[in-house]
């Protein structure tokens, strides 16, 4: 049957020979966990024991959840905050950081150095740096100038801003260098004949520079939001002593779900609040796809 083929219809079926390994491998690594987590959620399992249906007790027990609705709170505020702040951050950065000459290589390299680093090597670094007088960096320096001490991670209100802080940090390199990247593929003439029609800065920043950044713009704003609201290093290693941060107000649903799956093995309620998770990453994806999009 090969041989009556064409040479057109031969180069089809060997295209989709070398398709599908790699095809079939992203089926049963991506998409099958996908629908067995899905499935799981409807169910009872605590790793060792059989399987039981248990239909949608899993997500009414979610929704009666008083420490979701907290955590849901909580994911939802790493994502307000970090975003925005990261995203004007590294704006400003590599705005700047374009027109620098001097040391230009090297600046970037300090820039993108802590993406590089390990999370958890930071998460560490930046809890040494919240400790108490006589270890905390923070804290010596605010008693230096007579200032009183500040509990960082031991505060409901100061620990999920502490916790954000190093996370905005640490993926401040990776945005500066797209967004550098955005900015040098930006034709000089634009500014040239915008310098010489004796356009200000402020007009070639807000008509030039933001309005051709848009599919920079839409790529970070979704991969950023995609992170902080998968946050999970940070926190974890920044609050192993009581995870989740003093009455849960630094944990975010990721850490919910290691939680209830690996120290509570209920993995049908971990797989609903994972199924939740998979809900809200694609609603908030959707949605600023929607909204950044191109006229």
């Amino acid at each position: 049957m090969y041989r009556n083929l064409t040479i057109k219809q031969k180069q089809i079926v060997w295209a989709w020979a070398f398709l599908a390994i790699p095809v079939l491998f992203y089926g049963v690594i991506r998409f099958y966990p996908t629908g067995n987590a899905f499935l799981i959620s409807f169910q009872n399992w605590n790793l060792l024991g059989d399987r039981t249906w248990a239909g949608l007790e899993n997500y009414r027990e979610l929704w009666n959840d008083p420490v979701f609705w907290q955590v849901f709170r909580n994911t939802f505020a790493y994502l307000l905050i970090g975003t925005p702040v990261s995203l004007v951050i590294s704006f400003v950065i590599a705005y700047h950081l374009d027109k620098t000459r001097f040391m230009h290589g090297f600046l970037r390299m300090l820039y993108f150095l802590p993406f590089m680093t390990s999370a958890v090597a930071m998460a560490w670094v930046w809890r040494w740096f919240y400790q108490p007088v006589p270890i905390g960096l923070f804290n010596n320096l605010l008693a230096s100038v007579g200032l009183s001490q500040v509990a960082f991670l031991n505060s409901t209100t100061n620990a999920l801003p502490s916790v954000l802080a190093p996370a905005v940090w640490a993926g401040l390199g990776f945005q500066v260098i797209i967004f550098m990247a955005g900015l040098r593929a930006i034709p000089v003439s634009y500014y040239e004949a915008a310098r010489i029609d004796g356009v200000g800065w402020w007009t070639q920043l807000t008509q030039i520079t933001l309005p051709l950044l848009r599919p920079t713009l839409v790529f970070i704003v979704v991969f950023s939001s995609i992170g902080f609201l998968r946050i999970f290093d940070h926190v974890f290693n920044m609050t192993t002593n009581n995870p989740g941060g003093p009455l849960n107000s630094t944990k975010p649903l990721v850490l919910m779900i290691y939680d209830t799956a690996f120290n509570g093995f209920n993995m049908g309620y971990a797989a609903a609040q994972t199924v939740v998770l998979f809900t809200i990453l694609l609603i908030v994806s959707l949605l600023q796809l929607w909204i950044l999009r191109s006229d």
